[in-house]
């Protein structure tokens, strides 16, 4: 059982170390202007927070510190989704590639959700 739980670790380090270089990637391709500029600048804290966060969680003193932690990646999660959302709308011509981070970064929104809160059931009982 060991193994397989540390396997599942492993994939979503890597799923969102993934995403955090897939953003990285997207933003290195778009143009910088006034608007765009702090967007890209958000964009990139976020989504490559979302990873550095699940290492923290993964490194936690208690599962209330795991909790806290997983909370945050989702947290960054969200914010992200809403990064890319205003840079689609600055930068129509890259819609599809942004739909796909977007629909990654949702995936990983429901993941840490459902770790969370089954996490919290497991110190309430």
């Amino acid at each position: 059982m060991e193994q397989a739980s540390n396997k599942k670790r492993y994939d979503l380090e890597e799923r969102t170390a993934v995403f955090g270089e897939s953003v990285i990637g997207l933003c290195k391709q778009m143009r910088q202007d006034a608007v765009t500029k702090p967007i890209v600048n958000q964009l990139i804290r976020s989504g490559t927070s979302i990873g550095a966060n699940y290492m923290e969680a993964n490194g936690a003193s208690s599962k209330r510190d795991f909790i806290n932690k997983i909370f945050i990646c989702k947290k960054e999660a969200q914010e992200t989704k809403h990064w890319l959302r205003m840079l689609a709308s600055c930068l129509p011509e890259k819609d599809l590639a942004i739909r796909a981070l977007w629909k990654e970064c949702q995936e990983l929104t429901l993941i840490f959700q459902k770790i969370a809160a089954s996490s919290r059931l497991k110190i309430e009982h």
